[in-house]
């Protein structure tokens, strides 16, 4: 059977119990050889096996993916660009399929000249010294020193803001409302009382009008008080109380307090209600 011969009758009992006994294991090793000769081919049926299930795992892979990307996309996105505007055009009704239009001129037609409205254009500067500074319309002046009312300096500086209304371009925290006049005659110049009088304030503040001092006046009869703001630290040495002659030193020009550069804050109030300095000097200095 499978292939062997059979062997011949056994001569004596001792041969075939012989026989019986070895019989088992030559058939043992014939079947372990058959098994060895078969061991190549079971390994590569394994390895087919093998790469089938990756073929068919990368298979349903791809298969997953677009169906992904086919469920996700518009259809539009598989077209052409011209082939999109077009259905979109012939849906909206917008292709025309006639001929090319023609725009025919008549020879007498005439140009006309657009109309322009009339304006002129100013700076910045310009407007705000035109429409709100007092000291721009005028900054003339002249001061005489044997005047019993002078100007808070012996001869005429210059003004850079005046009293009222002002936009300061960069300056968050400057008055829209400058309640006084701004001398800007350089640092360290000395200040000189408007007027007789008898100091009532003495401040030394690091904000507002910083080292400041207030004079009371009696000016025909009327109340007049002159405020000098933003002189310069460690000149002020009058006290509360101390009686001033026109001229005397108040000060001298700084830069203390809430300021946007070296100038002297001159104030005058009548009645405890800020005026124009300017004018009331142009009207009261003798």
């Amino acid at each position: 059977m499978n292939g062997e011969l059979p062997l011949p009758p056994a001569r004596s009992r001792r041969e075939l119990a012989e026989r019986r006994r070895v019989e088992p294991r030559e058939r043992i090793r014939r079947i372990g050889a058959i098994q060895t000769v078969d061991r190549p081919a079971a390994l590569r049926r394994n390895i087919v096996r093998r790469v089938l299930r990756k073929l068919m795992t990368a298979g349903a892979m791809v298969g997953a993916v677009a169906l992904l990307i086919s469920t996700s996309l518009p259809a539009s996105a598989f077209l052409g660009m011209p082939s999109v505007s077009a259905i979109g055009l012939a849906q909206t009704g917008l292709v025309q399929t006639g001929g090319a239009q023609n725009l025919r001129v008549d020879g007498l037609a005439t140009s006309a000249a657009p109309t322009r409205d009339a304006y002129t254009v100013a700076s910045l500067v310009q407007q705000i010294a035109t429409r709100y500074a007092s000291a721009a319309r005028s900054t003339e002046y002249t001061n005489d020193p044997n005047g019993t009312i002078q100007w808070p300096f012996p001869v005429a500086v210059p003004i850079s803001s005046g009293f009222g209304p002002r936009v300061v371009p960069g300056c968050g925290y400057c008055s829209t409302f400058h309640q006084g006049l701004d001398f800007t005659p350089g640092s360290g110049v000395v200040i000189q009382a408007i007027a007789d009088g008898v100091v009532s304030s003495v401040n030394f503040d690091r904000g507002g009008l910083g080292n400041s001092v207030t004079i009371d006046h009696n000016i025909n009869g009327q109340k007049v008080q002159s405020v000098y703001g933003h002189m310069l630290a460690g000149s002020v040495r009058l006290v509360v109380g101390q009686i001033i002659k026109v001229t005397d030193e108040v000060g001298q020009v700084g830069n203390s307090g809430t300021s946007t550069g070296t100038h002297l804050h001159l104030e005058i109030h009548l009645n405890n209600t800020p005026v124009d300095p300017f004018a009331w000097l142009k009207a009261n200095a003798n």
